[in-house]
């Protein structure tokens, strides 16, 4: 079962391990990423291993083809928000420990006003990686994208391709209210 493939992963592993999961999933359609899904990482090493859930990430919202937020974070008192990522200050990965990044955390509360989103950020798109033809999260101001494979229906596996870093970063996304969230159009 791919799930229990996941599980034995999970919190840490190798690269190649994941990229074996990673290349043992099925695509995942647009049309199933409708909704709001919360995420964790699967570490393997990266540079950005830790610090987004250091930092107060939630996961993702897939509102529409072209009506995505990247980034939710969850605040001090618990409200999720969209963030804008080209407001995430990227350029300190690798020069910040994660523990100073959780005790910035508490600032969430005062700095929402700067950090949210106004719009959505990023789009879906089909693209092939991998030598698979699956979804992708492209980012509106940033050289990321994130591939998507499927785990079942509630759960993918994610690989953010970032430009700055030659190695993909793995998180997981797992979808929050199956029953109510509505599909995408393909």
């Amino acid at each position: 079962m791919t799930i229990d493939r996941l599980t034995a992963l999970e919190p840490a592993c190798s690269r190649q391990d994941a990229l074996a999961l990673f290349d043992g999933l099925a695509p995942v359609p647009a049309s199933q990423l409708g909704g709001r899904w919360s995420g964790r990482e699967l570490a393997t090493g990266h540079p950005l291993d830790g610090l987004l859930v250091a930092s107060g990430w939630y996961g993702k919202q897939f509102d529409g083809l072209d009506s995505v937020h990247p980034l939710l974070f969850r605040g001090p008192a618990g409200e999720i928000f969209p963030v804008d990522p080209k407001r995430v200050p990227l350029g300190l990965v690798g020069k910040v420990p994660s523990t100073v990044v959780e005790r910035g955390r508490g600032l969430l509360g005062v700095l929402k006003p700067a950090l949210r989103a106004r719009d959505y950020r990023a789009r879906l798109r089909a693209v092939e990686h991998r030598g698979v033809v699956t979804t992708a999260m492209v980012y509106d101001h940033l050289p990321i994208i994130d591939v998507f494979r499927r785990i079942d229906d509630d759960t993918v596996l994610g690989l953010m391709d970032y430009r700055v870093f030659p190695e993909p970063y793995f998180f997981v996304l797992v979808r929050e209210n199956s029953s109510d969230s509505a599909g995408l159009p393909d």
